[in-house]
């Protein structure tokens, strides 16, 4: 795990943009921030508030279901892919102890004859939940388009063709990720915290829910920085996936979810990540506008999206 001082600082240089301009007008605004923090903040993204306030109230009344029903929806040998993930269970890379958190997962939903459903396991839903399905793959169709959108943005950073990413992207091994953090308690390991210092595997993450306190990165200069998000808000971070393609050019970074004090720390902390995918059979090769005078980066080599994700999930505790 990374070795890092535990003062924190605010990060007021992070991009904060409207998704709702031009997407000329942001795109640099976006791309120096992740070439820089690996991060940004979107707002007017077009998620509907209300399809928000839906998902957060289901996930709540999952999460508030008995253990033995939530054990109920893991599904064995899935590597926590689809359906519930019970507390205690993901690690960090290289963490000595596991997570303070419970989550469940939604993918996409293809058809069984699809030339990727190898790929990609049906999704679970759970029947003590009403209009769960419904709510979370609404969800999930608006994260999808939210992400395509910051990805333009992003190629147009790179000098790519606008829709450069879009084949890349298409049918991709995305999945929408429920979290909750329960309140602190007495009985947690010495040195857990919520979400221990890790950095994502995927292309670009898109986050609701970060506007409490506690989430941070590392920055260049080894400070934790703490993230402060506006109400809505989406906070947008590059995966290892997309750091890979552009040699290092946009930062995955280091990030953790920090224990609150106080009040924070007596209630439970609800998110919901959207780790946007590369299709699985997409070779991430370091794009050759990328590649300076010092050549690819000797981790930077090509692998395939599906192969590169299987390595990383063995790391986590996952597979």
């Amino acid at each position: 795990m990374t070795d890092a001082p535990t003062t924190t600082r605010s990060t007021a240089g992070i991009a904060s943009v409207s998704l709702s301009q031009p997407l000329e007008d942001i795109a640099d605004e976006l791309g120096g921030s992740f070439a820089e923090y690996g991060f940004a903040i979107v707002r007017d993204h077009g998620i509907p508030q209300e399809l928000i306030d839906r998902a957060e109230q289901k996930s709540r009344e999952f999460f508030a279901l008995p253990d033995d029903v939530k054990r109920g929806y893991k599904v064995e040998g899935g590597g926590g892919a689809r359906g519930y993930t019970p507390f205690g269970t993901e690690k960090a890379k290289d963490a000595e102890i596991s997570d303070l958190k419970e989550f469940w997962h939604v993918g996409r939903s293809i058809d069984e004859g699809h030339e990727l459903a190898e790929f990609m396991a049906p999704n679970v839903w759970p029947s003590e939940v009403d209009s769960f399905k419904q709510t979370f793959s609404e969800l999930y169709a608006a994260f999808d388009h939210a992400g395509l959108r910051v990805l333009e943005a992003i190629a147009l950073h790179l000098g790519l063709e606008r829709t450069f990413f879009a084949p890349t992207v298409e049918d991709g091994n995305s999945v929408m990720r429920l979290l909750h953090y329960p309140p602190l308690g007495p009985e947690a390991p010495e040195g857990a915290i919520r979400a221990a210092a890790h950095g994502d595997i995927n292309t670009i993450t898109l986050l609701l829910g970060a506007e409490e306190a506690g989430l941070e990165l590392l920055s260049k200069t080894g400070e934790w920085l703490s993230v402060d998000v506006p109400q809505g808000a989406l906070v947008i971070n590059v995966g290892d996936m997309l750091e890979r393609l552009t040699n290092g050019v946009l930062r995955s970074t280091t990030h953790r979810v920090v224990n609150p004090s106080g009040e924070a720390a007596r209630r439970s902390r609800y998110s919901m990540p959207f780790f946007l995918h590369f299709r699985p059979d997409y070779m991430i090769e370091p794009l050759p506008s990328c590649v300076g005078e010092g050549g690819v980066d000797a981790a930077h080599t090509p692998i395939s999206s599906h192969d590169f994700l299987m390595q990383r999930l063995r790391e986590i505790n996952l597979a």
